[in-house]
């Protein structure tokens, strides 16, 4: 059992736990990740590490509400425990002076996009952060980002916060002015990062993507995380998660991705159903232990 040191929302929907995990703080890297199973029949889900704190044992993830078992981990709070955290999983990130790195973080990828700009940083490197989100209060790490990267561009969908319009956009400009660039980071949702990779391959800037498929068991032996790259089947779990954005294949990547999701919005939908009436009978039972009160 793993226990959860400090749980916080840090945007609506969207988690910041501090869990205990001594080994795991040890010997974690930017870039990997570890899979979470809250209860016994539960489902594995994959979680990039957010930071880690070897001295105090502790590792932090950042959890968006997608699904039945991310809203079942996000009903969590401090004090509360989580079955088991596996890991460190995956490949680290490649951390070197390249010259200037643009990290491009989509959504709650912004989490998993952060600790490697921070050791780009310290490599040497002068790194610029785009981020993007759909509203202002879905910006996430944004203080976080300014302290690790020379400049920070924040696009929102909707306008509400920043400028207007998407990650491509800032990265574009970026492009267009005539910014020397020597590697593009990727994180986000599936749309996000092959944008970004049609972008950088007409100019042919090298760009990594942060693949995040369907996963089970973390060690390549289910399959369950099979990718195409350059048209070959490799394993995001172990020989990923990072991959060059320009060989990966996102038709297959969402084909994949996309697989079960009829039954993850019925198993969301039964479960939030379930939630519902849970609450109404607890609102009944006190409505009626108020009333009972009262006649005495």
């Amino acid at each position: 059992m793993f226990k959860i040191i400090h749980a916080q929302f840090i945007a609506p929907g969207i988690k910041r736990f501090v869990l205990e995990a001594p080994r795991i703080a040890r010997k974690q890297k930017p870039g990997q990740f570890v899979i979470l199973r809250i209860y016994e029949e539960g489902e594995r889900i994959p979680v990039t590490i957010e930071n880690s704190d070897p001295e105090r044992g502790t590792i932090s993830i950042v959890v968006q509400s997608a699904g039945k078992t991310t809203h079942l981990l996000n009903s969590l709070n401090t004090g509360d425990q989580i079955l088991d955290v596996v890991g460190p999983l995956g490949k680290p990130s490649e951390i070197e002076k390249f010259g200037t790195v643009v990290v491009v973080g989509g959504g709650v990828g912004t989490a998993m996009a952060y600790p490697s700009a921070a050791a780009f940083k310290r490599a040497g490197n002068r790194v610029i952060s785009i981020v993007g989100a759909r509203t202002k209060e879905l910006v996430i790490l944004e203080q976080e980002l300014r302290e690790v990267s020379d400049a920070v561009m924040i696009t929102t969908d909707d306008g509400s916060y920043a400028d207007k319009g998407f990650v491509t956009d800032k990265l574009r400009q970026l492009i267009q002015n005539g910014t020397r660039i020597d590697l593009v980071l990727a994180i986000g949702p599936i749309v996000m990062m092959r944008a970004v990779a049609e972008l950088t391959r007409k100019e042919n800037i090298r760009t990594v993507v942060s693949l995040n498929p369907i996963m089970i068991d973390g060690t390549g032996m289910c399959g369950g995380c099979r990718v195409l790259i350059d048209n070959k089947s490799e394993f995001a779990c172990v020989d990923g998660p990072e991959f060059d954005a320009h060989k990966v294949n996102f038709d297959v990547l969402v084909q994949r991705n996309g697989m079960y999701r009829d039954a993850e919005q019925r198993s969301l939908a039964d479960y939030q159903r379930s939630t519902a009436e849970k609450t109404a009978a607890h609102e009944t039972e006190d409505s009626c232990a108020i009333a009972h009160r009262g006649e005495r």
